[in-house]
């Protein structure tokens, strides 16, 4: 039997750049509880980064990258109903998540590593990990929901339970995730306030509906963010970045708030004060990606809303390289949007 062959993002040996190609590969099959999803559009996250640096955990190569994806249904396996058939999707890249709402099981694992993933033609997905792209989105705007939306919508609204009428502080807005936040905030009728290491990204939060933001790495930041929210105190922190100045956003969060995080990009802070925790009867909560209640309640919410994704740039398939070097150098504000023929 000849199997048929697809164009995809290959990244080939580990810690280089260089070794991520576009190549062709066997087109995949798929089996019982399976769909193969045509994708017209896909999206980079900080992950992709990671993985070809070598900076993430277990990695395996050769691995197509991508978590994030739209398509649509080209076919499916035994045991799957058959009306996904020519379907318009977004896929859900949290495998095996589990029954725990509360936490990931044992088995948990992302799209694109070490399951192939979205940086190519085709990509097999479990059936239970479709759901039907709202009509309202292109597939570009939808193909940047899936990791980012998923993980921003966890963390503001299943663990820091975000209502309408707080202020909630996003920190390091820019990227994917912090952007995709931004516009759920403001559309819950949340006031939002951000920081960054970017004059320019700030003024585009605010054009995107945020009150104000700081420059994270000036002298009395943080008072300076104290002074925006002015009467209406921070009840809820969002933070990705953790290290040192993580102690500053316990001081920041008004008594019996709440502080989520869900990266460390700037390492483990050296130390926690514990005082001002307990003494503020804080709530400190870590979150990672979401359940598929997550994932459903995400794309709802995006649609009940019509809220349109904020994206940097959409760039063909065949110059991935171009967003991947964008990323890296840390100029992307929103999305970066791959386009499938």
């Amino acid at each position: 039997m000849i199997m048929e062959k697809m164009k995809a993002v290959v990244l080939e040996q580990e810690k280089n750049f260089e070794s991520l190609k576009l190549t062709e590969v066997s087109k995949p099959v798929p089996k019982q509880g399976e769909a193969l999803v045509k994708l017209k559009a896909s999206a980079l996250n900080h992950r992709d980064v990671w993985i070809v640096r070598g900076l993430y955990a277990k990695i395996k190569v050769p691995v197509i990258p991508g978590s994030d994806g739209s398509g649509v249904v080209e076919s499916v396996g035994r045991g799957v109903d058959s009306h996904w058939r020519g379907k318009a999707v977004i896929i859900n890249p949290a495998l095996e998540w589990g029954n725990n709402p509360y936490a990931q099981s044992p088995a948990f694992r992302i799209l694109g590593m070490p399951d192939d993933g979205t940086q190519a033609d085709y990509v097999l997905v479990p059936a239970e990990n479709l759901m039907a792209k709202p009509e309202y989105l292109s597939f570009e705007e939808a193909a940047t929901l899936p990791l980012g939306a998923l993980t921003g919508f966890r963390a503001l609204f299943t663990r820091g339970l975000l209502q309408k009428g707080e202020t909630v502080l996003l920190t390091g807005i820019g990227g994917g995730v912090a952007s995709l936040m931004l516009s759920m905030a403001v559309a819950a009728g949340a006031t939002v306030l951000v920081t960054s290491g970017s004059r320019a990204k700030i003024e585009k939060a605010i054009n995107a509906g945020a009150s104000g933001g700081v420059i994270y790495s000036e002298k009395d930041w943080a008072q300076a963010i104290t002074d925006l929210a002015g009467d209406r105190p921070i009840d809820l922190v969002v933070d990705s970045a953790g290290g040192d100045e993580f102690n500053q956003l316990i001081e920041l969060v008004k008594p019996g708030g709440r502080v989520v995080n869900f990266g460390a990009t700037a390492g483990n802070p050296r130390e926690i004060n514990l005082r001002r925790i307990f003494w503020k009867q804080l709530s400190i909560q870590g979150t990672t990606m979401g359940s598929p209640t997550d994932f459903y309640n995400m794309v709802k919410f995006f649609s009940a809303k019509k809220i349109k994704p904020l994206i940097d740039s959409v760039t063909p398939l065949q110059d991935y390289r171009v967003a991947y070097q964008r990323m890296m150098n840390g100029e992307q504000f929103g999305k970066l949007v791959l386009k499938h023929q």
